[in-house]
């Protein structure tokens, strides 16, 4: 019962992630927005699946998959925002108070 309040939790975090992301102006902002989306939302959403299953063999595959997300998605929004800021694009608009 308790894994249904954490997979909500994590749709939580999608939808106001989601919502961040428009509400943001710049590159780097929505960039932000979008990694705590990557980490935090899919984090909770996978530790309130290994808690629906509880100790099966499908536990472990989530357990690697949790373990790879959580490597690869700041290296992946390192390499996006240097490769933004090598090219050029600006860190705030000029329009944006």
């Amino acid at each position: 019962m308790i894994y249904k309040g954490i997979l909500m939790l994590g749709w939580f975090y999608l939808i106001f992630g989601i919502i961040g992301i428009y509400r943001f102006s710049d590159l780097y902002s929505r960039l932000l927005t979008s990694s705590k989306i990557d980490t935090v939302a899919v984090l909770t959403i996978i530790i309130g699946l290994i808690a629906k299953l509880g100790f099966q063999k499908p536990v472990i595959k989530l357990i690697l998959t949790l373990v790879f997300i959580l490597l690869t998605n700041p290296v992946t929004n390192h390499v996006i925002a240097r490769s933004a800021y090598m090219s050029g694009v600006p860190i705030k608009r000029n329009d944006v108070l």
